[in-house]
């Protein structure tokens, strides 16, 4: 059995070891609406997709940045119930930002395995160019809130260039936002004592973040939308 996208589908055991968690713990967040309901297949099998799968990995994130089960509930509640893996795979990535530090070093075997794949010379070059890989030596030092979302942009259809190229214009774009930001709330905390300010950043940074992924992606949406309307207009015309 395939997904829509003709990936194969995945047993609940399947996905528990793709996702380094336990059956148990996959039921358990199912029970709670943190997963979708697998499509039951012949012999009454769930199947289980790569939403399935980012969204593990989204919760396994929010859980390594301290958030209680009620707020990861609350989180993942907000979010529209038809996203993509590659949708939840960039709110995975933008969740890590909060981390001060997301690197790990890693062996290949353990590189392979977070990746959920094999990865050829070709692969590694590509994630070391992206800046989600570095190399030292036998090991890996590894962006953990990049890697998935790295590993996905192995299989788009875009240039090496063409990939830099975007991610340059996000990281510009996101620092000047995250500046104007830190103005607008700047005055707001300035006569809040240090422990305030710090209990104010926790709770703002989650919404704030999730209201600029949101923006962008409507953004973007708009953007395609005019884009694709004038490639069908000049192509008929």
């Amino acid at each position: 059995m395939t997904t829509d996208t003709g990936e194969p589908t995945l047993t609940i055991d399947e996905l528990a070891a793709r996702a380094g968690t336990t059956v148990r713990t996959v039921r358990f967040y199912s029970t709670k609406g943190l997963l979708p309901p697998p499509v039951i297949g012949a012999r009454r099998v769930g199947h289980y997709g790569p939403e399935h799968l980012a969204r593990l990995a989204l919760i396994e994130e929010l859980q390594h940045q301290g958030m209680t089960l009620a707020a990861i509930e609350r989180y993942v509640g907000q979010l529209p119930p038809d996203l993509s893996a590659h949708d939840l795979a960039i709110h995975r990535a933008v969740v890590a930002s909060w981390a001060p530090d997301g690197t790990e070093t890693l062996d290949r075997r353990e590189l392979e395995r977070r990746a959920g794949r094999a990865l050829t010379g070709e692969d590694v070059e590509r994630l070391v160019a992206m800046d989600v890989v570095r190399v030292d030596g036998a090991v890996y030092r590894v962006d953990s809130g990049l890697l998935r979302l790295g590993v996905r942009l192995l299989d788009v259809p875009l240039s090496q260039e063409a990939i830099l190229a975007a991610r340059t214009v996000l990281i510009e774009h996101s620092r000047a936002a995250a500046h104007e930001l830190s103005q607008v709330f700047r005055e707001e905390v300035s006569q809040r004592a240090a422990q305030d300010v710090k209990s104010l950043s926790a709770h703002m940074q989650p919404l704030v973040v999730q209201a600029l992924l949101t923006a962008f992606q409507r953004s973007l949406r708009e953007e395609l939308q005019q884009w694709l309307g004038a490639s069908q207009v000049g192509g008929s015309s």
